[in-house]
């Protein structure tokens, strides 16, 4: 498998372009890279999350997309955490599998939390800040909803490890400093199958509780 160090950044800088400027889903705008999303898309099928946590949701393209997919599979909610909802799309805030809660997530665990059964099957997807501090903080916490054999996905690692923007330490950084703290989690290298991820070093997977 390639590195992210080995895949020409002028293609990365393309897709970023893409992916900023004209992405979307169903018409709604989507900060989503489409190749991470096609795996999200696997790993839901495969694992039936009762709850998605999508902490990070902008204009709810991604958040209307992982609705749309519980649709297909009769099965999910999708809790959606940001400092604020209005950018978001109105299809996304009306969608009947969607809960919005506004406010820091580290700060709003304590609602999430309220709202998700013991022992429900969760995936959370994390897409907020970036910085290395938030990220960290945001995956100590909200680690403690995974069920074994769930993941965590730590998006937008790519800040700095195949892309010059973002914060810096950022993501890529808290993703090694929380399994380094933390052996019950693993990073899952064969989820970046595509070569291409905005993730890398991103898919955690919980090995035991």
């Amino acid at each position: 498998m390639l590195l992210e160090q080995d895949v020409d950044k002028r293609l990365l800088e393309v897709i970023q372009q893409r992916i900023l400027g004209k992405t979307s889903w169903m018409g709604v705008k989507t900060l989503k890279n489409p190749m991470d999303f096609w795996v999200y898309q696997e790993l839901i099928y495969e694992s039936r999350p009762d709850y998605i946590v999508e902490i990070g949701n902008r204009f709810g393209g991604s958040t209307l997309a992982l609705a749309h997919l519980c649709d297909l599979l009769g099965h999910g909610q999708v809790i959606g955490v940001d400092i604020s909802h209005k950018d978001m799309h109105e299809k996304a805030k009306q969608h009947p599998r969607v809960t919005l809660i506004e406010g820091d997530a580290c700060a709003k665990f304590a609602k999430v939390r309220s709202l998700i059964p013991i022992n429900a099957n969760v995936l959370v997807i994390e897409d907020s800040s970036h910085t290395f501090e938030n990220t960290l903080n945001v995956v100590r916490l909200y680690s403690s909803l995974i069920p074994e054999h769930g993941y965590l996905i730590v998006e937008d690692s790519i800040c700095h490890h195949g892309l010059d923007v973002g914060p810096s330490p950022g993501p890529y950084e808290a993703i090694e400093a929380f399994v380094t703290e933390n052996t019950d989690f693993v990073i899952d290298r064969d989820k970046e199958s595509f070569v291409i991820t905005w993730n890398p070093k991103g898919f955690l997977k919980r090995l035991s509780l």
